[in-house]
């Protein structure tokens, strides 16, 4: 036998060092090749790490979490043949990912030798785990867990690679399993568990950039009310009338165009700001990140060139790049390169959020919910539908003036929606 050295590999963009986000193995596993090792966070996305051959773990290099150097040893793997120690990096990454990996067990791109294959592979539901072992969930089907009062490691996991989802909750309940059934009383009883959540991957990452996006920018932050009864019934003909052949229009389409038209007069909103350098770039191309909720955070897929797309060609892309970052297959070239950036809560959208800028950009436009009140127009009450902008600014680029008069004008675009379409 023989020991197989994997180093960690250089993934490119000259980065000399990568987070050990997370082991898919671990030490007596048997692997086969191209079957998922570990994760690892660069300053982008996460990138999976293949196995490049068959055989038994037998020493894990790092812990998740821990901040590994290009070059040092990932993993060694017990391998049939000579005696002979083998070095090698990692292949290529075989997908790169901000969200956690959708792997199933092993992956085999060619048969083993009957030695070194594994002797069976779980393509069902997980164990029961041991008290100890912490299953692999998203933020919210743990919230769930905990309201339902479900032990997330009495669970079954039908996702990939084990993943508890919502409906395994769903399922243990079904089954009569869960403390649901427990008398009512029971919802009034004391509690003293605790649970410790690291800080490392996709997660760190994030509180990474909003302490750094807090601490190095002036944020201010400017609220509009927006009465957008006129471009809903737009948004509702142009949906009755082409939903079927072009698909169906949310708001966020007309918001990208109002942001392209709007800043035709506001330059200095489409820009970056290099505060080591002291120098702020300004661009004529609208790149429009559009902030997406996914299973380990928020991510920022980007919609190039918005000034150069038709509302249903923004659709269509802003749909694309959200499915993306939510089911991990984004490209750290779709999750860089914005301008400016979009973030809206949807129907939790709330009445007022003051967003963080997401540097080096220096402005970013919140959307709030829509909601129906009564609005006072030519002297009388009428319903209306009512939306409020909750957008951020970087105080040392952006004057406030030119904040207020660049939403008064998405404002007016809005309101008016052809005059969105007047060249």
């Amino acid at each position: 036998m023989g020991t197989h050295v994997i180093k960690m590999p250089d993934i490119g963009e000259g980065i000399a060092e990568v987070e050990l986000s997370q082991w898919h193995v671990k030490v007596g596993d048997l692997v086969v090749e191209d079957q998922v090792l570990a994760d690892v966070m660069t300053d982008k996305a996460m990138v999976d790490i293949p196995s490049p051959v068959h055989g038994k773990v037998i020493a894990l290099g790092g812990q998740p979490g821990e901040v590994m150097a290009v070059g040092s040893v990932l993993i060694s793997i017990e391998v049939e043949g000579a005696g002979n120690l083998k070095e090698s990096a990692a292949p290529a990454p075989v997908k790169e990912a901000p969200a956690a990996p959708k792997v199933e067990a092993v992956v085999e791109s060619k048969p083993a030798p009957a030695a070194q294959r594994p002797a069976a592979v779980c393509q069902g539901p997980m164990a029961a785990r041991e008290a100890d072992e912490r299953p692999l969930a998203s933020p919210a089907v743990r919230k769930h867990a905990l309201d339902l009062g479900i032990q997330l490691r009495l669970v079954r996991g039908s996702g990939p690679a084990g993943r508890v989802l919502h409906e395994d909750l769903e399922a243990y309940l079904a089954q009569g399993q869960s403390n649901a059934s427990a008398p009512a009383a029971a919802a009034y009883a004391q509690r003293n568990d605790e649970e410790q959540i690291q800080v490392i991957g996709m997660r760190r990452k994030i509180a990474q950039r909003m302490q750094d996006a807090t601490q190095r920018a002036a944020h201010f932050s400017y609220v509009e009310e927006i009465d957008v009864t006129a471009i809903e019934e737009l948004r509702a003909h142009l949906n009755e009338k082409h939903g079927a052949s072009r698909g169906k229009l949310t708001l966020l389409p007309f918001l990208v165009r109002a942001l392209v038209v709007a800043l035709r007069d506001f330059p200095q909103m489409n820009a970056r700001y290099d505060d080591e350098a002291q120098v702020i770039t300004r661009l004529g191309a609208v790149h429009v990140g559009v902030a997406t909720q996914s299973d380990v955070g928020l991510m920022v897929p980007v919609v190039r060139h918005a000034e150069a797309r038709s509302l249903w060609d923004s659709a269509t892309e802003i749909s694309r790049l959200a499915n993306a970052a939510r089911n991990g297959k984004a490209s750290r070239d779709e999750l860089s390169g914005s301008t400016i950036t979009l973030t809206s809560l949807g129907a939790l959208g709330g009445i007022v959020s003051t967003p963080v800028l997401n540097l080096p950009e220096v402005a970013i436009v919140g959307v709030n919910k829509i909601v129906e009140r009564p609005m006072v127009v030519k002297g009388q009450v009428v319903i209306r539908k009512m939306m409020n902008l909750s957008s951020s600014f970087d105080h040392r680029v952006v004057d406030g003036m030119d904040a207020a008069l660049f939403i008064q004008a998405i404002r007016g675009l809005i309101e008016q929606p052809a005059t969105l379409f007047v060249e």
